[in-house]
């Protein structure tokens, strides 16, 4: 039987003879062909005949046609339409602006809009720091791509990036509270990126950079940095990077290994692989080894002696690998506690994990095909990760970005900072109690609401020490209340 998922699922509406045991014929036709029935519900009856629409989960567009056909050969029974229930979902898109204040007398409109609103106007222009108090700056995040690099899809365009960029955007208000907007490019060149997100900063308090390809990247983040007093952060990097090092807190914890002494391989140096070797020598982990393609980063590298190799992996080359080990990674895992896959599918051999340290951890994160299937790994490993949610321990960035950066916007922080991003990783990882520590539940569950605040107060607590801060003895903030929303207060 094909392998069904809830991304494939279908309503199929089909018009049935009203006798008995047809809806049960009906239901074996889409059983054999290999559909999974989750409702059944009834649209009319008339003429002799019931209309219902049946929601099933298939292996694909192909599967659901054929479960159509399957349902066509009943006698009695008929298919009168299938719907995607993903592709439903995006109709029209997934957000959409509200008003907070309604508008139902003059003086509702005299002060929300023209004349009152003049003086608010001007109460800024005097004090420009003011639009943190007065507009929606102080709790909007724009989310920018040129659709290049978009999750397993590759170079896509903009405007085919924007079903993930608004998916975004509601999980940045779904988890943190935080009004995001999609803003994808009609242009890959840095200097016109870095130039329409400095000229659009007015509008927003915080810019989440996403599905940009590298090294491209690095350069339109620094540059932002640079130029923008308010927080930059590119999730595909720092987002990886914050959750993975979570689940590593937790792991190790439970296997007993300090940070300082374990052996790291990381298989893919892109982005996201820089990001990680980063935050985990932060976290005080001296000894990594990176691998590409053509297999472990050093400076005895012969591309990296004839100055070809790109500048991501040159930094890997110069400040990992000590020892300059050599080979595939199959050939360097020997001796490691943690391989952390970031590259794709199947890309390391089951087999080879048996040379890695006692009690091993595998954070496998190709998505949806790990570089090592968890059942694989499984006889080999103590802990597994993966990126996928039908698996434990899911490195999920969810985790990380909606709460980051509600309480950057909490504290007006100017910057996402290393120490913050530190701080977000043991929030994450304090949401799992010493108690509740096992193997299969090292880094807590996406939808588990007590991340996001988890994230927040870490971050806006070292925001603070750091001083890294623009809050104002008179402005107004935000807090989150019983009921998850979030209200307006003086700190």
């Amino acid at each position: 039987m094909p392998s069904v998922s809830a991304q494939y699922s279908i309503i199929l509406r089909v018009e049935i003879d009203h006798r008995p045991g047809m809806l049960g014929r009906v239901a074996t036709a889409i059983g054999d062909a290999g559909g999974s029935i989750g409702s059944v519900d009834l649209i009319g009856i008339e003429g002799g005949h019931t209309l219902r629409d049946i929601t099933i989960e298939t292996a694909g567009e192909d599967h659901a046609i054929q479960i159509g056909q399957a349902v066509d050969e009943v006698d009695g029974a008929r298919t009168v339409d299938i719907t995607d229930r993903t592709f439903q979902m995006h109709v029209g898109g997934k957000i959409e602006q509200r008003n907070k204040l309604q508008i139902r007398t003059r003086d509702d409109l005299s002060r929300a809009y023209t004349p009152g609103v003049a003086r608010v106007c001007m109460a800024i222009n005097k004090d420009r720091d003011r639009a943190f108090q007065y507009t929606i700056k102080r709790n909007t995040v724009a989310v920018v791509s040129d659709g290049s690099a978009v999750l397993g899809l590759g170079d896509i365009g903009p405007e085919a990036a924007m079903p993930v960029m608004e998916g975004k955007c509601v999980l940045f208000k779904e988890f943190g509270g935080v009004d995001a907007f999609p803003l994808c490019l009609s242009t890959q060149d840095p200097d016109k990126i870095v130039d329409i997100v400095t000229h659009l900063a007015p509008t927003f308090g915080g810019i989440n950079l996403e599905d940009i390809s590298a090294p491209r990247c690095f350069e339109i983040e620094d540059r932002l940095k640079a130029t923008l007093d308010i927080p930059v952060f590119h999730d595909d990097q720092h987002g990886t990077a914050v959750v993975t090092l979570a689940a590593l807190l937790n792991a190790a914890k439970l296997t007993g290994k300090e940070l300082k002494d374990l052996k790291v391989l990381i298989v893919g140096v892109g982005a996201a692989g820089m990001a990680v070797a980063k935050i985990f020598q932060s976290a005080g982990i001296e000894h990594i080894i990176g691998c590409d393609r053509k297999g472990a980063l050093h400076t005895d590298r012969a591309d990296y002696q004839d100055a070809t190799m790109p500048p991501v992996k040159r930094w890997f080359a110069e400040h990992t690998n000590a020892d300059k080990r050599d080979g595939r990674p199959e050939d360097v895992i020997d001796g490691a506690d943690l391989f952390v896959g970031l590259s794709g599918p199947n890309s390391m051999p089951a087999t080879a994990l048996q040379k890695m340290n006692r009690d091993a951890m595998v954070f496998a994160m190709s998505n949806p095909t790990p570089e090592i299937a968890p059942e694989e790994a499984e006889p080999y490993a103590r802990v597994i990760a993966t990126g996928r949610s039908d698996y434990p321990n899911q490195i999920n960035n969810v985790l990380c970005f909606p709460g980051i950066f509600r309480g950057a916007l909490d504290v007006r922080a100017r910057d996402i900072t290393e120490e913050m991003k530190m701080a977000a990783a043991r929030g994450i990882a304090s949401i799992v109690a010493d108690d509740e520590l096992r193997e299969e539940y090292v880094i807590p569950s996406v939808f588990n609401r007590n991340v996001a605040d988890a994230v927040a107060d870490a971050v806006a607590a070292e925001a603070k020490r750091q001083g890294a801060t623009n809050v104002r003895g008179d402005e107004i903030g935000y807090t989150r209340g019983e009921t998850g929303e979030f209200r307006a207060i003086r700190p």
